[in-house]
C-alpha cells in the first residue's frame, strides 16, 4: 500500500457518475502535492505554479477531456496533450507556458512515483516526453503555420483520436 492510503482502483472512469468522483479524488491528491510541495520550504509562487500546471493537465485534459485512468501505466499522457490538446485549447499556446505546464506535470509524476503509486518505468516515459521541448515547439509552430485544410494533416501527425 502506498504511503497516501490512495487506491488506485477507485480512479477508474466508466460513467459520468465516476468522472465527477474521479475529479475529487484527483483534486484531494492535488492538494496533498500542493500541500507537499509547500512543506518542502521552497518558493511559494512556484509551488503554486508547479500545482496549477498539474491540476490543469491531470482535471482538465486526462480527466475530463481522455478520461483516462490517472495511474495507467500503458500509455504516457504527455504528448497528447503538450503536442495537440494544449495547443488547440489555448489562445495563445506558446513553449513558454507550455514548459510550465510541463514542470508542473513532472513534479506530479515525481511526487506520484515517491508515494508509489506509478512504476519507475512510467516516471522515466513521462520525463522524457516532459523534456522534449523542441518537438513541442515545433508543434505550436506548425500549428501557427497552418493554412487552408492542413489542421486535419497537423492533427493527423500527433493525434488525440484513437488513444
Amino acid at each position: 500500500m502506498n504511503a497516501l492510503n490512495v487506491q488506485p482502483v477507485d480512479f477508474a472512469i466508466a460513467t459520468i457518475e465516476d468522472e465527477i468522483r474521479v475529479d475529487g479524488l484527483c483534486r484531494d491528491l492535488l492538494m496533498t502535492f500542493y500541500e507537499e510541495l509547500q512543506a518542502e520550504g521552497g518558493d511559494p509562487e512556484i509551488a503554486t505554479e508547479l500545482a496549477r500546471s498539474a491540476d490543469y493537465f491531470i482535471r482538465d485534459f486526462v480527466v475530463g477531456y481522455k478520461q483516462w485512468h490517472l495511474f495507467d501505466e500503458v500509455r504516457s499522457p504527455v504528448k497528447p496533450f503538450a503536442a495537440n490538446w494544449y495547443i488547440v485549447n489555448t489562445l495563445e499556446p506558446t513553449i513558454e507556458e507550455l514548459t510550465r505546464h510541463l514542470a508542473g506535470i513532472r513534479s506530479f509524476y515525481r511526487f506520484l512515483n515517491l508515494h508509489e503509486l506509478i512504476s519507475g518505468s512510467l516516471l522515466k516515459r513521462i520525463e522524457a516526453e516532459c523534456d522534449d521541448h523542441l518537438f513541442y515547439e515545433e508543434r505550436i509552430s506548425s500549428f501557427w503555420a497552418i493554412s487552408g485544410d492542413g489542421y486535419y494533416e497537423w492533427e493527423r501527425s500527433c493525434s488525440l483520436r484513437g488513444i
